[in-house]
């Protein structure tokens, strides 16, 4: 088992499809460009032996499915029941739900409990104005299907200061009307906002969207697991939501993340742009596969932020967030 000098090691893989996406949303990519499927990504079979050989040598014990959009990738329908065999405490999926209605059948028949959705409004024209695509209305019918079939759905809201932050309240009641939990992610200063004024424009702190929360409800924060990357609160008599509070309250000391890209290369941390190629891994006999893999993950764990985290020109989803 690999760990660095915080106790930190590898528990929990981000797999990413593909980098290609239905959505073009402000605070991922620039002036409306969809992101395009990486050159030379992983089959679908080269990516189940690169799972497969993350649980052996890291001791990767949950796995989450995202993109991109994974629900995009012809390789998710072959892949998902793939990963569900696995030896695996939990798999979920990460999408933004614009695909879940023509999926529903194949993820419920998969087994998956878990799924987040990303939506970060309500209103049908904000919708467009933000992701630059897609529709509110089939977004909402997959989370009933998924709701429906006794799937644990959250959703991913980013709070954006100039974009929907009046959205927060009616966001929350959604979500307590029908037992989701919803998850406020502080905005990342991460690809094309951390080259331009964007960022300090539309961030919106934990302790401003705890005091928007406060105009209506009453709070208490609780625990959470030691490596989670949220914090929860709940309120009582109508459930619980969490803030991922990157900016205001890191959680790097603790992180267990890893995340395997549609193109094959490990990204130890968010925060750095150094990767490292598993494809040469994935065409050596088992033994010796596993020995440089090794290797590779004791570099790719000491991309690590220490403390907190400070910000990367690569684009989140293309490394899978």
């Amino acid at each position: 088992m690999i760990v660095d000098a915080h106790g930190r090691r590898f528990r929990n893989l981000r797999i990413s499809l593909t980098a290609a996406c239905n959505y073009a949303c402000t605070y991922c990519v620039p002036d409306g460009k969809r992101l395009q499927a990486a050159q030379a990504e992983l089959s679908a079979d080269e990516m189940g032996y690169a799972v497969r050989l993350l649980i052996e040598a890291a001791g990767i014990e949950k796995v989450r499915i995202t993109g991109g959009e994974p629900l995009l990738s012809p390789k998710f329908d072959t892949l998902l029941p793939v990963i569900m065999q696995l030896p695996l405490d939990d798999v979920s999926i990460t999408t933004n739900g614009q695909l879940v209605p023509r999926k529903s059948a194949l993820i419920i028949n998969a087994g998956v409990r878990r799924i987040n959705v990303s939506l970060d409004t309500l209103d049908a024209d904000r919708f467009r104005l933000i992701a630059r695509s897609g529709d509110l209305a089939t977004v909402l019918l997959g989370i009933e299907q998924l709701l429906a079939a006794g799937i644990k759905v959250k959703i991913n809201m980013v709070p954006m200061r100039t974009e929907n932050v009046d959205q927060i309240l009616p966001m929350l009641d959604y979500c307590f009307e029908r037992g989701i939990e919803l998850r406020f992610i502080e905005l990342m200063n991460m690809g094309h906002l951390k080259v331009s004024n964007q960022y300090a424009q539309d961030f919106f702190g934990m302790d401003e969207i705890l005091e928007r929360i406060g105009e209506r409800h009453e709070f208490t924060r609780t625990d959470a697991p030691y490596d989670s990357t949220a914090v929860r609160y709940e309120v009582p008599d109508q459930g619980f939501f969490g803030i991922i509070a990157n900016e205001s309250e890191p959680f790097c000391s603790s992180c267990t993340r890893l995340r395997l890209s549609s193109n094959g290369r490990l990204y130890g941390c968010l925060s750095s742009a150094t990767s490292y190629d598993m494809r040469e891994v994935l065409t050596l006999p088992k033994h010796q596969a596993l020995a440089r893999l090794q290797r590779l993950l004791v570099l790719s764990l000491a991309e690590k932020q220490s403390v907190s985290f400070k910000g990367e020109v690569t684009v989140m989803k293309f490394i899978g967030g």
